[in-house]
């Protein structure tokens, strides 16, 4: 019975460590710990982030320095406040929706930039087909896999094009190429709605988790067709719209429209 008693403990134990859940001592109380390559990975991000903002900032610094072309106030605040009123409502709307899905991928990922174009297609893409759940260590790797590969292969198909632009001019200038290359955006959107259809990866899946966003989705085309919701607010009803879809959820989900289950559950169904 002891050694049976020491064994159960031992697996507790290893078990508590590999979710990440330790129990503080005195208190009772469960604190999450990040898995160690997630710790090592925030580290790393943060400091290559931090250079890529440094090496950002000197770049045009010195370039005025050299040149001696430095902008006058009444010349940069202008263009300076039209941008900012821009990207700084789509800054924080892309890190609150975004950064629970690529994980410490999001490093790399705000660096890099195409975030919806390309970056977010490819996370969605592999942690469907690698069957890993968002939110998970194992989900934080594939995300940081895929994130990196969709990198290296932008890099690569740049500098190809870079090399063979003047050669390929008159295929590019055909207007077959031009009109094929309208539906490219169209197609990428579409493959990440239609995986909001599907269950994913992992063992469970959010039953009528699209009833979520109905509230927000109706308030939008009403906004649209009053001519309200025009291009240039678009970030900012995305702020308001994050908040109202989670509200929606965990209403229908207090009332048990909105759940959780297992995939055996409904295949068995």
């Amino acid at each position: 019975m002891d050694k049976r008693t020491g064994t159960n403990e031992k697996i507790e134990i290893n078990e508590r460590i590999e979710t990440g859940a330790a129990e503080t001592k005195g208190t009772g109380r469960k604190e999450l710990q990040m898995d160690p390559f997630v710790q090592w990975a925030h580290r790393f991000g943060r400091t290559t982030l931090l250079c890529f903002i440094v090496y950002m900032m000197i770049v045009p610094l010195v370039t005025c320095l050299v040149y001696d072309c430095f902008p006058s106030f009444q010349m940069l605040v202008p263009g300076l406040i039209t941008i900012l009123l821009i990207m700084v409502p789509t800054g924080i709307a892309e890190v609150g929706s975004y950064t629970p899905i690529l994980g410490s991928s999001s490093y790399l990922t705000f660096a890099t930039g195409n975030l919806m174009n390309l970056k977010m297609p490819c996370v969605v893409n592999a942690q469907k087909l690698a069957k890993v759940e968002q939110s998970t260590p194992e989900g934080d790797a594939i995300a940081l896999i895929a994130t990196a590969v969709s990198s290296i292969v932008t890099i690569v198909i740049l500098a190809v094009g870079l090399i063979f632009i003047v050669p390929l001019q008159p295929l590019l200038s055909n207007p077959y190429v031009a009109t094929a290359s309208n539906y490219i955006m169209p197609a990428l959107f579409g493959c990440m709605a239609m995986s909001l259809f599907g269950n994913g990866g992992g063992k469970t899946y959010v039953k009528n988790r699209l009833l979520c966003a109905v509230v927000p989705a109706v308030l939008v085309a009403l906004l649209t067709i009053a001519g309200i919701a025009s291009s240039g607010i678009a970030s900012y009803l995305l702020i308001f719209m994050i908040p109202l879809t989670i509200l929606c959820a965990r209403i229908l989900w207090k009332k048990g429209v909105v759940r959780v289950e297992e995939v055996k559950k409904k295949e068995a169904e």
